[in-house]
């Protein structure tokens, strides 16, 4: 099956928006053993849309569309798609039912031009919005075999269920079965994108041939090995491939899939069991964010503190005054003492402290912005790495969070 996705929106092009229906919907179509071919984001703007939907008709199998079928005045893809198609629009009932029980069920009045989401074009088949008001719609063009349109609306709480529940299944029965494939994505940090495709390209030349196909995907700290196969020996390749790769990267690898680095270390740390505290300046908290995302951190995460200023440093981890004067808040001593005290007064069995610059300004003789020292007090001992991160502030901040987490990692794991 060729798929295509069409994003609706202006909002979408003024980069006001964060378009997440092309990562997700990808996703759930690669799982299930299609790939998408293209996929563009378009204006709210009737020409884009035509233009769009009438350029990927020409091209692929399905169409699917996310977006425009609210009820506002930016939102006409069923009224354009209805004229492309050469349909005429009419009130589908049981769709403007539902839209008054919407509002009468939360004691609301339904606001005036509300059901124009119950406009269908004439044939399409009526997707229930279970929640939210807008259908979504699927029309199919009058070739032999005939090419689909499926219509979702905007909101991800309204056209991921929809997608899950109605859509996808009808894929599976509208479509032949592709032929078996395998994904499996290797997580790694600490190792750079071109170091890791060096250590692997020679171990898996063999795997390569037969079939398997490898791709990277580079973050701030991050690389993933993406495995892909197809076919009756897709399974013994990708397993394959992960051993092989994992004796190459060694314990750089930290999880696969959709594994996070904060999961792993809060794996590790209840294995022990062990609890975990943090001190926090430069990060700003991001170190406890990140942990405490993680279902079940309570169990092993006993708090932190983010202290920015030195009388902070001071009062509440016992930093001293003479090593503040003496090396500056931003040095390896002063990250020693916040770890140490951390453990200490919030009587965990390790701590993760960071102190250092994230920029623009700060730089001092010595210490450039990007410098940041990060701690590690363990019952046995504390160590401390010296880093340089030249980037962005906000980047600067989700590198070094993943600096400790990954420094507490390969202590638990070694």
């Amino acid at each position: 099956m060729r798929c295509e996705i069409i994003n609706t929106g202006t909002e979408l092009m003024l980069g006001r928006v964060l378009n997440t229906h092309q990562q997700w919907l990808c996703r759930q179509l690669a799982d299930a053993g299609h790939a998408v071919d293209r996929q563009v984001a378009v204006a709210d703007t009737a020409d884009a849309i035509v233009q769009a939907v009438h350029e990927a008709l020409g091209r692929a199998d399905l169409v699917v569309t996310t977006g425009g079928l609210g009820p506002t005045s930016d939102d006409f893809t069923r009224q354009v798609i209805a004229g492309l198609f050469g349909l005429p629009l009419a009130e589908d009932p049981a769709a403007a039912a539902h839209i008054d029980r919407w509002f009468t069920d939360r004691g609301r009045v339904p606001p005036p031009g509300v059901r124009v989401q119950a406009l269908v074009p004439a044939g399409a088949t009526v997707l229930p919005n279970a929640h939210g008001t807008a259908p979504g719609l699927r029309l199919a063009t009058r070739t032999t075999p005939p090419r689909w349109l499926v219509m979702l609306p905007g909101p991800p709480r309204e056209l991921r269920p929809m997608f899950l529940e109605q859509v996808l299944p009808w894929i599976g029965s509208t479509f032949p079965a592709p032929a078996h494939s395998v994904c499996r994505t290797l997580r790694s940090t600490g190792i750079g994108e071109s170091s890791v495709q060096a250590l692997l390209s020679g171990p898996l030349t063999d795997l390569v041939s037969a079939g398997l196909e490898i791709g990277y995907c580079c973050r701030p700290g991050e690389v993933d090995i993406r495995f892909m196969a197809r076919g009756a020996e897709a399974a013994r390749l990708v397993a394959e491939a992960e051993t092989r790769s994992r004796t190459e990267l060694g314990p750089a690898v930290y999880g696969i899939d959709d594994d996070t680095l904060e999961a792993a270390v809060v794996g590790l740390l209840a294995r022990r069991p062990a609890t975990l505290s943090v001190a926090e300046s430069c990060t700003g908290g991001l170190v406890a964010s990140r942990i405490t995302d993680v279902p079940g951190a309570s169990a092993v995460f006993r708090g932190g503190a983010v202290v920015y200023s030195n009388d902070l440093k001071q009062q509440l981890l016992g930093v001293r005054g003479e090593t503040l004067a003496a090396h500056g808040a931003v040095s390896e001593p002063t990250a020693r003492e916040m770890a140490e005290g951390a453990r200490r007064r919030l009587g965990s069995d390790f701590a993760l402290a960071l102190t250092g610059i994230a920029g623009p300004s700060g730089e001092t003789a010595g210490k450039p912005v990007g410098t940041v020292f990060i701690a590690l007090a363990t019952p046995a001992a504390t160590r401390v790495e010296h880093h340089l991160n030249r980037y962005d502030r906000g980047t600067f901040k989700q590198v070094a969070s993943q600096q400790a987490l990954e420094l507490l990692r390969q202590h638990l794991v070694s």
